[in-house]
This record gives structure tokens, C-alpha cells and sequence, in this order.
């Protein structure tokens, strides 16, 4: 059992959680808490720690899935110092990030629906934006790389699992990236507040892909441009826009209706 904040393992977990640097150069990122470990691919797990009380109130299946897979006990005190959260659930795990290539990502079985993300800066933002899509069924993500971290911890606890499930990447080129899914047929909508349609009097059935500006600033003009339509959400009252996963939910929940009722909405 480690028993010191010393020990080079436990120096190493504070500093993925802390610095993306270092999640990037090892190409891992860490999850917390029961639901986490039990979701994660267990091919992509690297590294497993459980508080020294843990198994006090572990199910079956989480003693399980320990046992097959192999972890290290750590004092409560040492687990707190390791946990990026205020309330630690006692286990911590060492995951192997993803790689997608947008090529992959377009070869989607099912109508393709997309989110682009240019400049997000809010983790919880990005990690409810990834939840959601999975809810609405998006095919993916596709983000600049200006976008804050998915892999920060605040974001993997807000995606709530779908961080395994969701296809994403990150670009060097947004609008390389655009032009290239509009030459696979993807109809591009950006939300913008010139837009002269309101999000509902689109048609979204065909492949199309929602373009999201930075919490603040909205799009650049360049990646706007890009767009084939813009599109506003109506507002009262004055407002100017919604929260950035706010305003993707209602765009992906308008498109995945569409889809299950074979048209559009009735105006």
C-alpha cells in the first residue's frame, strides 16, 4: 500500500491532473469514481488506485472488474491528495487517451450529425456539450485547437462517460476541416447572431454539422464564413445568446427530432 504523497506514482497522478502538458506527452488522462472506472474500455485502462476503504462499500461487479484488471491501495490521506475532486469516491484510474482521424470520423454508419467547436474555454461547457451529443446521437466532435483540454478532469467528470463513447479530435486547421466535411456532402450550419433563420426552420435530416463559437466572442468571421446557412436561436427578454452547451443541446435535439419524426418541425 503507498502510504506517502512522496512516492513518485502519486507525483506523477498530481501532475496529469494538473498539467495538459503532461497528459499529452504520455498520452494518458484520469478518471474518478465508480461510474468512470465501470464504463472505461478495460483495454485502454493503465493504472487503477483505490483508497484503503474503499471496498467497504465497492458492489460485486466494481470488486470484479478490480480483480481482473489489477490496482494499488493507497492510504485515505494519500488518495485525497491524488483525487482533483472535493468529494473523492475512493478510486482513480490511468486511461489511455484517444486517437481519431476525421477521415474515420465521417464514415458513420447512421446519418452523420457533427458538432464544431471553435474556442470553447469552459470545461464543464465542453464536458456537457459531449454528454449531450451522445444523448442526441452526434457522430462526433471536431474542435480547434485553440478548445480547452477534453482531457482536463473538471471535463471528464462533466462528460460522464461519453468521453468513451463519442468520437472527437482536435484540428490545427477548423477550416481546413470544414470545407473538407462540406466536400463530403455535410451541410454546414454555424450559430451566429446575423443568422436570418431561426434553429427550427431548417431542414437538418440530410448529413449536417453545427458550427459553436467561443463563450464570449462567438465564431471568427473566417469559420463563419464557412457556413452554408447561419442560424439564430430566438431570444427574449435581452439576452444576446445562450450558454454555449445550453444552445448546442437545443441545435442537436432539433436535428435528432427531426431525424425520428422524418421531417421538420411543424411551424
Amino acid at each position: 500500500m503507498i502510504t506517502s504523497a512522496a512516492n513518485p506514482k502519486v507525483k506523477k497522478i498530481v501532475q496529469l491532473n494538473k498539467k495538459a502538458g503532461q497528459r499529452k506527452k504520455e498520452g494518458v488522462f484520469i478518471t474518478e469514481g465508480i461510474k468512470m472506472f465501470l464504463e472505461a474500455p478495460e483495454s485502454r485502462l493503465e493504472e487503477i488506485y483505490v483508497s484503503e476503504g474503499f471496498f467497504r462499500g465497492a458492489g460485486e461487479e466494481t470488486a470484479a472488474r478490480l480483480e481482473r484488471c489489477g490496482y494499488e491501495t493507497v492510504s485515505e490521506e494519500v488518495f485525497s491528495k491524488m483525487s482533483d475532486t472535493q468529494s473523492p469516491q475512493g478510486i482513480l484510474c490511468v486511461v489511455r487517451q484517444y486517437g481519431y482521424a476525421l477521415e474515420s470520423i465521417m464514415e458513420t454508419d447512421r446519418m452523420p450529425l457533427f458538432l464544431i467547436l471553435e474556442n470553447l474555454q469552459d470545461p464543464g461547457n465542453l464536458g456537457t456539450i459531449m454528454r449531450t451529443g451522445e444523448g442526441a446521437g452526434v457522430s462526433g466532435i471536431i474542435m480547434s485547437r485553440d478548445t480547452v483540454d477534453l482531457y482536463n478532469p473538471k471535463t471528464i467528470r462533466a462528460t460522464m462517460g461519453s468521453v468513451y463513447r463519442v468520437p472527437f479530435l482536435y484540428t490545427e486547421d477548423i477550416r481546413g476541416a470544414v470545407r473538407q466535411m462540406k466536400e463530403n456532402g455535410i451541410g454546414i450550419y454555424a450559430a451566429h447572431l446575423k443568422g436570418k433563420k431561426c434553429y427550427d426552420e431548417c431542414d437538418y435530416r440530410g448529413p449536417s454539422a453545427f458550427l459553436i463559437g467561443n463563450e464570449g466572442k462567438g465564431l471568427t468571421e473566417e469559420t463563419a464564413e464557412l457556413a452554408d446557412t447561419y442560424i439564430r436561436i430566438p431570444m427574449d427578454g435581452k439576452l444576446e445568446s445562450l450558454n454555449a452547451a445550453v444552445a448546442s443541446a437545443l441545435l442537436m435535439y432539433e436535428a435528432a427530432g427531426q431525424r425520428r419524426r422524418g421531417g421538420k418541425r411543424k411551424q
